[in-house]
């Protein structure tokens, strides 16, 4: 396997070499634009701005309270960070759902923002809005397994675990890459099914709780710094313990102020007397 050089920004033909060539892809969510800076300077390979976003910054108990302006808020912070990321905005909860007219607002409002593709959950009920987008040269991303938006329905659990449900999985992935997506999520999906769907397909297959036998990975910023306590899926690895470092720092800040040894006279400005001129006081300019 050789690696393909990152250089400048990815495209959507230069992902599917990717899968061509073996070499694993990378993305991670990002909401924000000081972790859009930090993102920019790393190896990650593509930015999700994920309608998770109305959850770990809103404190949203899912994803269905999302809408295009919060979407649109959050792409175009994410854009002005990372300029050098491929960046793949949600589409937000029914915005797809409302005729192809809608839909194509919605994009265009994403796309205006700063991202460079769009994410759309399942297939059902909307496959001529997906093909008109893509067909208008709008990239599109799709995602089955668990949808998110869909948690009325299926509520968050493995997809896919029957053979009825792993043919239907199957056949709505080939049906995406027939419509023209560059790209799938799979969401919490048996791992043999995923290898399954990877090696079926010629494009790109992002895997998150779908074993490692797909093209890449995704996670939620915040799980995989290990920020969130309340609750730890079977997918997530913390690559830092997050909340017991910011935590810490907190704790330490506090601290300094406390006892007064923040700030210091380093980290304070003083008035240079050589340069001041003491300004008379109103008896002294009577005096004169």
């Amino acid at each position: 396997m050789s690696v393909i050089s990152k250089k400048q920004k990815l495209t959507p033909d230069q992902l599917i070499k990717y899968k061509q060539n073996q070499q694993k892809i990378s993305m991670l969510t990002c909401y924000d634009y000081s972790f859009a800076c930090i993102a920019n300077q790393s190896d990650v390979d593509l930015l999700l701005v994920g309608d998770s976003g109305v959850m770990t910054l809103l404190g949203h108990p899912d994803t269905t309270h999302a809408n295009v302006e919060m979407m649109s808020m959050m792409t175009k912070a994410v854009a002005f960070g990372a300029p050098d990321k491929f960046i793949i905005a949600d589409m937000p909860f029914l915005s797809h759902r409302q005729g192809i007219s809608h839909a194509v607002q919605c994009a265009d409002k994403l796309i205006k923002a700063g991202a460079n593709a769009i994410k759309i959950e399942g297939i059902d009920g909307h496959q001529e809005v997906i093909s008109h987008l893509t067909q208008s040269g709008i990239p599109v991303m799709g995602h089955l397994g668990l949808t998110p938006q869909s948690v009325h329905s299926l509520g968050y659990k493995v997809q896919g675990k029957t053979f009825d449900q792993a043919q239907k999985i199957k056949q709505q992935a080939l049906d995406l890459q027939h419509l023209g997506c560059f790209s799938i999520v799979l969401e919490c999906v048996p791992d043999q099914l995923a290898k399954e769907i990877a090696e079926l397909l010629d494009i790109v297959v992002i895997g998150i709780g779908a074993g490692a036998f797909v093209d890449g990975q995704v996670l939620v910023l915040q799980d995989m710094l290990g920020m969130t306590q309340h609750m730890k899926p079977k997918f997530v690895r913390h690559f830092l313990d997050g909340f017991s470092c910011i935590q810490a720092a907190f704790n330490q800040y506090h601290q300094a102020v406390q006892s007064g040894t923040y700030p210091t006279n380093q980290e304070s400005y003083t008035l240079d007397i050589s340069n001041h001129k003491q300004s008379k006081t109103p008896k002294e300019v009577v005096s004169a």
